[in-house]
């Protein structure tokens, strides 16, 4: 009997706590025009009938906070009609989602070039981005993106892209230079996978086309004029993100492992490994300020090579260098800079920023030692201004002025759309 009566005492105590707890009685979104409530609601983890979760809800309201459809989102809870369960609203403050792109960079070798394009981050409601580019750098350009994160679920996505790149790319050989024509035609296909809120992966292959033609400067009968090869890269990339956004102020920390196997039939430019990561960091400070800080390191395959990977370039990584002044087969790249708002009315905010870029290559064929000799390091610290829409993703119009102070340096402008890291 006592064991009789304390099962019944323990079923009694189940079925009571089980009536007092709280659920989830419906989700409802508030506040959007063109987002779809059924991609909120799909990619939410809250749904009508679990548990009422705090902490769930916490992660869901994050998660649309990074989408950029959506410039602000906060949640309420109200009782239900039945006892023990509440509705959760998800209110959204959406962002305008068709951007054009602009990047313009100058120095004071009177180098200039520009890249302009258009996209759409919230295509159909359900934040898809479709979009492309034309870029004027000596020759034309174009390449065309579509990114669907949440295509076939909350995890699982797809991303499309092609492009036709022409530039004039500097050929470093026995302590000379020669200028190509370089074009590269790419078609890539990446699979899309979010493990959980912190954690995503990009695995995919990209064929692509390599041509290389002479314009001037240096010869060696060891370096071809003109050729064309063919490769097949496979892609892996692996992001641990766990920045909080809060407008044009963010914090935490985010990591970007991006790995590619390049292969080649072609001996001229062998087959070969190539790996970077970028380390971010962001800090409020007070309640105008931000801090904001990147570190790259990378290495790849260290081939005796003219045709290294890892460029030292104005628009990537060195704000005032000029355009793809070194190549390397390693990189060490700091960016840093204070980020403070000088002023701020209702959709605008004007932001200043200091900032300090150096890097440092190591030469193809070279050793780690490279990193540390002065020829090699660059080292650009510069000031700058941000024009923010807050109502529109991405709207940051930016103007850096970069100015070096190591062996051989230039100094100038570069202008873009979006902040620079």
């Amino acid at each position: 009997m006592n064991r009789l009566a304390f099962f019944i005492t323990l079923l009694c105590f189940s079925v009571n706590l089980q009536s007092q707890q709280k659920i989830v009685a419906d989700l409802k979104v508030q506040g959007n025009k063109k987002l779809k409530s059924s991609f909120v609601k799909k990619v939410s983890k809250i749904k009508p009938g679990i548990p009422l979760d705090s902490l769930l809800i916490e992660e869901d309201i994050k998660l649309l906070k990074r989408l950029p459809s959506i410039s602000h989102a906060y949640y309420q809870i109200f009782p239900a009609e039945e006892p023990n369960q509440y509705n959760v609203f998800y209110n959204i403050e959406e962002n305008f989602t068709i951007i054009p792109s602009a990047n313009v960079y100058t120095t004071n070798d009177d180098e200039f070039a520009y890249r302009l394009g258009l996209y759409e981050f919230n295509l159909f409601g359900q934040n898809m981005t479709f979009g492309g580019f034309y870029q004027k750098d000596i020759y034309s350009s174009y390449a065309i993106n579509f990114r669907a994160p949440f295509l076939f679920s909350r995890q699982l996505g797809l991303a499309l892209n092609h492009q036709n790149l022409t530039t004039q790319e500097p050929v470093f050989f026995d302590n000379t230079t020669a200028d190509y024509k370089y074009n590269n035609t790419s078609y890539e296909i990446l699979g899309l996978y979010q493990l959980n809120f912190n954690n995503r992966f990009e695995l995919g292959i990209n064929y692509f086309t390599e041509r290389y033609d002479y314009k001037a400067g240096a010869t060696n009968p060891d370096v071809p004029q003109n050729f064309e090869v063919k490769k097949l890269l496979y892609k892996l990339i692996y992001e641990y993100n766990n920045i909080n956004y809060d407008y044009q102020y963010l914090s935490g920390f985010r990591s970007v492992l991006n790995f590619q196997y390049v292969t080649t039939r072609n001996d001229i430019l062998p087959k070969f490994l190539i790996g970077w990561n970028d380390f971010s960091y962001f800090h409020r400070v007070g309640g105008k300020g931000n801090w904001a800080s990147r570190l790259r390191l990378g290495l790849s395959s260290n081939d005796d090579s003219p045709f290294a990977p890892f460029s030292v370039d104005n628009n990537l990584n060195v704000r005032g260098v000029g355009n793809t002044i070194d190549r390397g087969t390693g990189v060490i790249v700091l960016n840093t800079e204070y980020r403070h708002t000088l002023y701020e009315k209702g959709w605008f905010s004007l932001q200043g920023n200091a900032f300090v870029d150096a890097g440092s290559w190591r030469n193809p064929g070279g050793d780690f030692g490279d990193f540390s000799d002065s020829q090699n390091v660059r080292i650009y610290p510069g000031l700058g201004l941000r024009f923010i829409h807050k109502k529109i993703f991405n709207a940051i119009f930016r103007i850096d002025y970069g100015y070096g102070v190591t062996e051989e340096a230039t100094n100038g402008f570069v202008f873009g759309i979006g902040q620079y890291f």
